[in-house]
């Protein structure tokens, strides 16, 4: 009841202090003499239903109010909708900001369960008891008094829309899929502050002084999001090996449940941004994924994923390039990804993909990914992650497959047609004859960026192919192979001042292995596998003689300077996107888009 009538309030409140709420405190008032001084209203409410939802374990008894908890907790920080996509100073957020205040035990605990209940996904009965309306095992009275006032007091369940799934597989999970929903809304969350607001003493917040710069907004630290950020694997703590005290609480749960449960659930959106969140963040988390040796748990859905990119958000291809770009910046990592081997890969339809390895089929779904955003959304981000990503992996590719290896040589090839169209097209001299002048300058701006780009990306698939090249060219015969095999793709930029001195490695490759397949006597047609048995022999005489050593490209990731702008925004999509209803035209974080058809008079629906 308390979630319908202030879900009803929020989205209609006419002031952006939230007077509608009513959450001033008449101490005179009959029963209310003993309110602690030191509380507000919604500091004492966030504290109870925090505290329950953090000391309370999930049971067959207490599922539904631990639900309904988790409800009204999307529904009080929902003031969020109605703000500005970026914090400001005067932003008012009661219950979130409540929430912030606690103490750090209730934090760590909250946290801590709400991790817990995605991992072990507790199973909401379908047709259970409610022993909270029961009297003594007997029936409840709700069940004498008949089913009428049974439904009032169920009404968030069967009326109205608070995530609820209709169906059994919907229902055994929603309980991790709504905890997973209010994790991430507090992680993200951001409290503006003006830069010279004084903080009061008498509060667990602090400044968070990420910035130099002198207009720039600044933020109080998140209790939350820092609890994750030091969450520790229960069995094995690092930190208490080497006998290091913890200051304060700490989030103690199994990195492997973890770990296994991400690998299960990545298909859904929020589990992509907890597993960001959590290798972004948590050291402790990416270094424990970095030394698993079965890596194919979390990449072949995160492979998957990117295959069917036509059929996910922009946003959540980001955040896939994101975690894969982390993961990408340690050597180990890049080692392991080659090792292991796949049996097959069934999603893969464009060929049969057997025993190849997860490294080989990394390399073949970021060109893949480049392909699809090159025809499609002509992202210049994503663009730049994907070959982020490669030129990371390059220097520790180990036996690259066939396959793979021809789609880096063809990405090359597309990509210098791309750069000589675009070369073509600044040249012409069509665009002299167009009336107006400042039309041509801007076409000719627009070209020149467009081509400068291009050059870029070129040159650092050309990094690529060279770092394979120079130190692990004994390793990958199948990428001599399609060196040899497409040569004639290089030509055009043998000249080129961006690209020479890139390209002489290359050429004194072809020419090393071209001098040696000159030599060979050969009864007969050129094969394939005549061809790669000459490379596989002169691999082992290759002593890379006359290669010029160049500094590897190493790509890191690092935030926005205003990541909050992008966060917050989509945390809120993504709890709309799973059922959360709220007046369109009271969200003011997002653009929305408005149906009037389908809705009925006086409503209307995002």
């Amino acid at each position: 009841m308390s979630s319908i009538f202030l879900k009803f309030i929020i989205e209609n409140a006419k002031t952006d202090s939230w007077q509608e709420l009513c959450l001033d405190i008449d101490r005179s008032e009959k029963g209310l003499e003993n309110f602690p001084a030191e509380n507000t209203l919604e500091y004492f409410l966030m504290r109870g239903v925090l505290d329950y939802i953090g000391s309370v374990d999930v049971s067959p008894e207490s599922c539904y109010l631990h639900h309904e908890l988790l409800n009204l907790m999307l529904v009080l920080m929902s003031t969020q909708l109605c703000s500005g996509p970026s914090p400001e100073p005067k932003d008012v957020h009661p219950f979130i900001d409540a929430a912030m205040l606690q103490d750090s035990s209730i934090v760590a605990s909250v946290v801590q369960k709400l991790l817990l209940n995605f991992v072990t996904r507790p199973k909401i009965p379908l047709n259970a008891s409610h022993p909270v309306f029961s009297d003594d095992g007997r029936p409840g009275v709700l069940q004498r008094v008949g089913s009428a006032a049974a439904n009032i007091v169920l009404l968030p369940y069967y009326t109205f829309n608070y995530l609820v799934s209709s169906t059994p597989e919907g229902a055994t999970s929603q309980l991790a899929d709504n905890s997973l929903l209010v994790l991430l809304i507090m992680i993200h969350y951001r409290k503006c502050i003006s830069t010279n607001e004084s903080i009061p003493t008498n509060n667990v917040y602090t400044m968070d002084s990420n910035t130099n710069e002198k207009d720039a907004p600044v933020f109080h630290d998140n209790p939350y999001c820092k609890a994750l950020n030091s969450a520790k694997d229960i069995q094995y703590d690092r930190a208490d090996v080497e006998g290091n005290a913890q200051d304060g609480p700490v989030v103690r749960l199994s990195f492997a449940l973890l770990f296994d449960a991400l690998g299960r659930c990545l298909n859904d959106e929020s589990s992509v941004l907890l597993l960001y969140s959590l290798v972004h963040g948590n050291c402790d988390f990416q270094e424990y994924v970095l030394v698993r040796t079965d890596l194919d748990t979390l990449l072949m859905p995160i492979l998957e994923m990117l295959y069917n990119a036509s059929r996910k958000t922009s946003n959540q291809i980001y955040m896939l390039l994101i975690i894969l770009l982390i993961l990408s910046q340690d050597s180990t990592f890049n080692a392991s990804v080659h090792k292991l081997v796949l049996p097959a890969v069934p999603w893969y339809h464009e060929r049969l993909m057997h025993q190849t390895s997860l490294g080989s089929l990394m390399v073949v779904i970021l060109i893949r990914t480049i392909k699809y955003n090159l025809s499609k959304l002509r992202d210049v981000y994503l663009h730049t992650n994907c070959l982020a990503i490669l030129a990371n992996m390059a220097p520790h590719v180990h036996r690259l497959s066939a396959y793979a290896s021809q789609r880096l040589v063809s990405l090359f090839d597309m990509l210098s047609r791309k750069y000589a169209k675009l070369a073509e097209l600044k040249n012409d001299k069509s665009l002299k004859v167009i009336s107006d002048q400042m039309e041509a300058d801007n076409i000719a701006d627009d070209m020149s960026t467009e081509l400068h780009i291009y050059t870029d990306f070129l040159r650092i698939v050309l990094e690529i192919i060279n770092a394979i090249l120079t130190y692990a060219l004994p390793r990958n015969p199948e990428v001599v192979y399609a060196v040899l095999h497409r040569q004639e793709v290089f030509e055009p930029f043998k000249n080129h001042p961006r690209f020479n001195e890139l390209l002489e490695n290359i050429y004194t490759v072809l020419d090393f292995f071209n001098s040696r397949m000159d030599m060979q006597q050969l009864d007969g047609e050129w094969s394939v596998d005549k061809v790669l048995e000459v490379i596989n022999k002169t691999c082992r005489s290759w002593r890379g003689e006359g290669m010029k050593m160049f500094t590897q490209l190493r790509f890191t990731y690092e935030q926005e300077s205003h990541p909050e702008e992008f966060f917050i925004p989509y945390a809120w999509r993504l709890v709309l996107s799973r059922g959360f209803s709220f007046n369109p035209g009271a969200i003011n974080l997002f653009p929305v888009e408005i149906h009037l058809e389908d809705a009925p008079a006086g409503e209307q629906k995002v």
